[in-house]
């Protein structure tokens, strides 16, 4: 006599498992991609014209980047900092940015209000953040960095999401 067996339904089966694909959602939504490319163009303009060193717009950059975990971002923007002239040694401690003295106080500054950008819940640290903010940038500046960590937030979360590649060992 033949059983009807069933497959137990936690085992774990053998086949033939393709990674899984994701979409590009940049590829697949052009226009809301160039949106955000349009806007990044404004927020670059708007650091500017607010006096923002392009260095320490890279830094915000990167340690949004870092917080998110997103390898996509953090390879293009390391690239960008190292153009325009940052020091491998700052960039190689920048994830530990408080420990160091390798940092200006306003360098400092955009960086807790990049965290506090990234992390809006922790309330106590924004508040810090902006405290410390207030001591080093005009109204202009503040908005411009907090506009820089919005932006690099999306970006993130684009290519993180898409799971955009970092090709090749190209920089070594």
């Amino acid at each position: 006599m033949e059983r009807n067996v069933q497959p137990e339904r936690n085992v774990p089966r053998e086949r033939n498992v393709q990674p899984e694909q994701r979409v590009y959602v940049d590829k697949q939504s052009p226009k809301a991609y160039h949106a955000m490319v349009e806007a990044s163009a404004a927020v670059r303009a708007t650091a500017a014209d607010a006096g923002l060193d392009r260095i320490l717009v890279e830094l915000v950059n990167l340690r949004v980047s870092q917080l998110n975990g997103c390898a996509y971002c953090l390879d293009v923007h390391t690239r960008t900092a190292l153009r325009e002239g940052e020091s491998t040694r700052r960039l190689g401690v920048l994830a530990a940015w408080r420990d160091t003295e390798l940092f200006t106080a306003r360098e400092r500054a955009a960086l807790a209000l990049a965290e506090a950008t990234t992390h809006p819940a922790d309330a106590a640290a924004q508040e810090t953040a902006y405290a410390a903010a207030r001591a080093e940038f005009t109204d202009a500046e503040i908005s411009a960095v907090i506009w820089v960590a919005i932006t690099i937030n999306a970006f993130n979360r684009v290519s993180i999401l898409s799971k955009h590649p970092v090709r090749g060992a190209q920089g070594r």
